[in-house]
């Protein structure tokens, strides 16, 4: 079985910890991360993740924007993204939805639970 490499974009230091952690112990999957849109953009196309969980709101760059951007670059397309917020009202899961990102999370999300939601999101069979 391969091992998942799941890049985690998001301005937030201890939600990436947490995450990283969360998704590494007990997914035991490899983890990348970013602190800004821009950054996770450089990290997509360098290291090829499988999946990209990324925040909502961030300054500068926030998450639907730089989903766009992933979209508009043909060697990341690809990459299933889930998106992570806060706020999440059936308004917003519509508007995620159209953009056509994988799926979204809450936060806070539990960390014993975070890499269950991501196989189930994308259907991984673990």
């Amino acid at each position: 079985m391969t091992t998942r490499k799941v890049l985690i974009v998001d301005d937030e230091d201890d939600i990436r910890e947490v995450a990283q952690v969360s998704l590494e112990m007990v997914a035991g999957w490899e983890v990348l991360t970013a602190s800004s849109g821009s950054a996770g953009l450089v990290i997509a196309n360098s290291d090829q993740p499988d999946a990209i969980l990324l925040d909502v709101m961030m300054p500068g760059m926030d998450g639907p924007t730089t989903f766009q951007k992933l979209q508009a670059d043909p060697a990341i397309r690809h990459i299933p993204v889930i998106l992570l917020t806060a706020k999440l009202q059936p308004a917003d899961r519509r508007r995620f939805a159209e953009l056509g990102v994988a799926g979204v999370l809450a936060k806070p999300f539990d960390p014993l639970k975070l890499a269950g939601q991501v196989t189930e999101t994308l259907n991984w069979f673990s």
